[in-house]
């Protein structure tokens, strides 16, 4: 792509912006993918040209010496406005150069508001939009959603981004899985005992209670980007990597999964963190945090079984497990593999199972596995297998704009898929809203409730 085109961010003043968008955006534009882009932030906040000037350059650090990012930062304007004013879009798309991409990054309900107003606006050729999730904060809504947008622009111009798709572990994935006769012939019920996804951080709420106290840890992470994963994991083969097959395949395996057993309180587990330590530092519990709205009784830890109702998944428990305030970072897919039918008599130990670890920050991959013993021979024990994979040229926004501006929704969230989610965990957020699934506490700086049991902690 030679031709200027122009990212015009919506909500640009927010912690998004800063810190995940415009980083992604330098990592861009400084590789072999980059494309000229001019680049609008709006908001209702006020910006001088020096403040936004500022902020860009600050998330842009050390990736603005190319000559794509010097032409990005030259040409960058903040304006001020009301993004659900049809008058003020006018004004951005008259700033705008080339095909505008429209980057979605605020709530649903503002989302929703402002794509209502773009009916009522002369748009230019070739606009894409691109929206952050929770893509809607239901099915119902989601559906209400993608009918609007598809009032505005085609589907193929629609971009639901999840950055989780654009990590360099979770693509590895497919590589792992289709191009090794080691693992794809073992990848199935007849071997592999259970599929753990842990998404774990150390940080609280961090002043995104306006955001999270909303969702809480089932929505801003199973229901969105762990689900991602699982199918990534269970999906079969598709013909090739790109919009049509990957995306088809994802949905395929998604509109299979279902809460283990149609029954989402003996299958789901959610926590609060109380007050406690982490790496020596203070924190309050979660219902001290300011901002947050106790009556809502959000969860910081969510734990969900489901089940993959497919002839090469069926029995598998897919644990999908996210947590904020935890004693450690733990990012990772966990695949746990049946034990030998039968061992050869005289053998003894190595009484844990095979395991496959891919760890999806820091990209590595490790694989435990039983071998003879180095004293004794016929005394197994556990080896591990350990590599690093290899490390990403772009951010996972990074690689998730380059998608957007290169008109290719491989990366991107098909609409389908996006009601299928939420139809997901539907049954679990009203077992939880109901109260049938008691809201555990669990010290910050700690692995979860005492009574919570983990496979092999990393």
């Amino acid at each position: 792509m030679t031709e200027t085109t122009t990212l015009i961010i919506l909500g640009a003043s927010g912690d998004l912006t800063e810190r995940l968008l415009l980083p992604g955006l330098a990592s861009l534009l400084k590789s072999d993918r980059g494309v000229d882009v001019k680049l609008i932030g709006t908001g209702r906040s006020a910006r001088s040209p020096k403040e936004w000037d500022d902020v860009v350059k600050t998330a842009f650090n050390g990736d603005a010496g190319s000559d794509l990012a010097k032409r990005t930062l030259a040409s960058s304007e903040y304006i001020q406005g009301d993004p659900t004013d049809p008058a003020h879009l006018e004004k951005l798309f008259e700033a705008s150069v080339g095909e505008p991409v429209m980057y979605f990054a605020l709530p649903p309900a503002i989302s929703t508001r402002v794509i209502k107003a773009l009916e009522k606006v002369k748009l230019p050729e070739g606009l894409r939009l691109a929206l952050e999730k929770p893509f809607g904060s239901d099915e119902a809504e989601a559906k209400q959603l993608n009918q609007e947008l598809l009032k505005v622009v085609p589907e193929e111009r629609i971009h639901r981004t999840d950055h989780f798709l654009g990590r360099s572990t979770v693509l590895d994935i497919i590589g792992l899985r289709f191009a090794n006769r080691l693992f794809e012939p073992v990848w199935n019920s007849d071997n592999i005992e259970k599929v753990e996804i842990f998404y774990d951080e150390v940080l609280g709420l961090e002043g995104r209670a306006q955001y999270y106290d909303k969702a809480g840890a089932l929505v801003d992470m199973i229901q969105s980007h762990l689900l991602q994963i699982l199918a990534i994991i269970a999906m079969e083969a598709p013909a090739s990597i790109d919009a049509v097959e990957l995306r088809s395949e994802i949905a395929r395996v998604l509109r299979a999964t279902w809460v283990k057993d149609g029954d989402p309180v003996t299958s789901s587990r959610r926590g609060q963190y109380t007050a406690g330590t982490i790496s020596g530092k203070d924190v309050p519990s979660y219902s001290d945090e300011e901002g947050v709205d106790n009556e809502r009784q959000t969860e910081t830890l969510a734990e969900v079984e489901f089940e993959v109702k497919t002839r090469r998944w069926a029995g598998v428990p897919f644990i999908l497990r996210s947590g904020k305030g935890m004693t450690k970072i733990r990012k990772e897919v966990l695949i746990t593999f049946k034990p030998v039918p039968v061992l050869p008599a005289g053998l003894t130990g190595a009484t844990s199972p095979d395991t496959l670890r891919i760890e999806i920050s820091p990209e590595t991959l490790e694989l435990g596995v039983t071998t003879n013993g180095k004293g004794n021979p016929l005394s197994l024990e556990k080896s591990v297998l350990k590599t690093d994979l290899g490390k990403p040229e772009l951010t996972p926004y990074g690689e998730v704009l380059s998608g957007i501006f290169h008109d290719d929704p491989t990366l991107s969230i098909r609409g389908d898929v996006a009601e299928r989610c939420w139809a997901i965990v539907a049954p679990v957020i009203a077992a939880w809203e109901a109260d049938m699934v008691p809201l555990e506490k669990y010290p910050a700086g700690s692995s979860g409730p005492a009574e919570w049991k983990t496979s092999q902690e990393a």
